[in-house]
């Protein structure tokens, strides 16, 4: 046998989990794609090819027969079988990149939870060792069980019907939003909830609000999608109003987290807020709020959604599932204002969410049955210890090097430190940690330096000592 087909002629193992004549398969089909089987060579008879590997004629044939009907080998009667001529500058595969993660990683702002990796002090990720995974399977094997014909068909493109009318009660008890089912949309997450707006109500070229600093992918999804940013500055009482109708009081759109501002976790004073929705309503703006991380309060009482105080239907009120169950859910929801509900189901139609309705299903079973309520009550609890315990460590192994800040809620601590944040988060990320720097969500407000360190995943107070002690090693070299 000639030097193309040495890889081929290897022997062949009984005990793999392909059988003997997809292995033989495979070993052509790499072999042409690779270019070391030319188009136009013919390949060994079926005969002699089983003699010398040591297998039926009948195995060689079938492997034979499969490439033939893929379009790999052509059959020439007497003149034996050859690979495809057809495949001629095809089969050589384009020399293949290395890429840098690192490189990947820098491309994007901060270290954001992306993939499955969960690294310590990450933020947008819960505890996911919290999660009541044994009771999420059992309520989706149910909704599988119970799957009927119309079930099989399209989804509803707003969302499934029960869950709109769960998150609707949910709001209204929680968040003080009097909204219909209608008005309520489900998207994958807060990014899907930003999609869809842009797609319905953005038009290119026109301007908007954001947080600085605040949520880079927020601001980022707006600006591709065609909208101008205009980052206003953010102090102890959320966002400077007054600056941003003095930059852009045409601009179309505000982007806002009012309860817990993104990344600070300052509320939005009242008076701001009421400065903020005369604007919109005086100027015919859109305020999308991100009710971020509003869950999680441990000192005082949740504050109402800007939502609730809305009277000339200003407000886009978005959420999400991400923080409070988990990330994969891919799961969020948008309340508009009534007029607008024509005009939003009108765009799902055109781009429907992508949530699979199996697992909104499943959601819907969670929040009616009470788990979504005990779950929220049970993981204020874990967090507030959770936080205990890292801001302790933190203390404990680097005193008046890192001085945390007294923020009344979220799933994260801010920690201000002496010299330069981004180099320190730079250092951390490269040791495995997913921290971020402050200063690395402003645009044009430079913050003094800060880190922010995710408190969720910290297991025990052994992991929060271990995990301070990895900071004050990214802060000491």
């Amino acid at each position: 046998m000639s030097v193309p087909f040495e890889s081929i002629r290897q022997p062949l193992d009984p005990g793999h989990a392909l059988p003997i004549y997809r292995q033989l398969y495979e070993r052509f089909k790499d072999a042409i794609t690779r270019g070391a089987l030319r188009p136009g060579e013919r390949v060994p008879p079926v005969r002699g090819l089983a003699g010398e590997l040591g297998v039926a004629r009948g195995t060689v044939e079938l492997a034979y027969q499969l490439l033939v009907s893929e379009g790999y080998l052509l059959p020439r009667g007497p003149a034996g079988t050859v690979v495809s001529p057809q495949l001629s500058g095809r089969t050589q595969a384009p020399p293949l990149v290395e890429i840098d993660p690192a490189t990947v990683e820098r491309s994007v702002p901060g270290v954001i939870a992306h993939g499955p990796t969960i690294r310590p002090f990450q933020l947008g990720l819960p505890g996911l060792d919290a999660f009541p995974r044994a009771l999420w399977s059992r309520l989706c094997a149910r909704r599988l069980r119970q799957q009927s014909a119309p079930m099989l068909a399209y989804p509803e493109p707003c969302g499934y019907g029960p869950l709109r009318e769960a998150v609707a009660g949910y709001l209204g008890i929680s968040r003080g939003i009097v909204c219909d089912p209608a008005q309520v949309f489900i998207c994958a997450g807060y990014q899907g909830a930003l999609d869809l707006i842009s797609r319905t109500l953005l038009e290119p070229g026109q301007r908007f609000w954001h947080e600085d600093p605040g949520y880079p992918r927020g601001r980022e999804l707006l600006r591709r999608a065609g909208g101008v940013p205009v980052p206003v500055a953010v102090d102890g009482d959320g966002l400077r109003v007054e600056d941003g109708i003095a930059l852009a009081p045409d601009a179309s759109f505000a982007l806002v987290t009012p309860s817990q501002q993104s990344p600070t976790g300052v509320a939005l004073g009242l008076p701001r807020r009421l400065a903020l929705l005369d604007w919109a309503a005086s100027s015919g703006a859109w305020i999308v709020e991100d009710d971020y991380d509003s869950e999680y309060r441990y000192a005082g009482f949740p504050l109402p959604a800007l939502k609730s105080l809305d009277r000339a239907g200003r407000v886009l009120y978005t959420g999400t599932f991400s923080k409070v169950l988990f990330p994969a859910l891919r799961l969020g929801y948008l309340v508009v204002p009534a007029e607008l509900v024509e005009a939003f189901v009108r765009s799902q139609q055109v781009f429907p969410s992508g949530c699979a309705e199996l697992l909104q299903a499943t959601l819907c079973d969670f929040m009616q049955e009470g788990h979504f309520a005990r779950h929220l009550k049970r993981t204020r609890s874990l967090y507030a210890q959770r936080r205990q315990w890292l801001r302790e460590a933190l203390e404990d192994r680097l005193g008046g090097h890192l001085r945390i800040a007294p923020t009344p809620g979220g799933l994260h601590l801010i920690g201000a430190v002496e010299g330069d944040d981004l180099a320190i988060a730079h250092r951390a990320h490269a040791d495995g940690m997913g921290l971020q720097a402050l200063n690395a969500w402003c645009v044009e407000n430079r913050r003094e330096p800060a880190l922010m360190l995710s408190f969720t995943n910290v297991v025990d107070q052994q992991t929060a000592a271990r995990w301070a002690e990895r900071v004050a090693g990214a802060m000491e070299r």
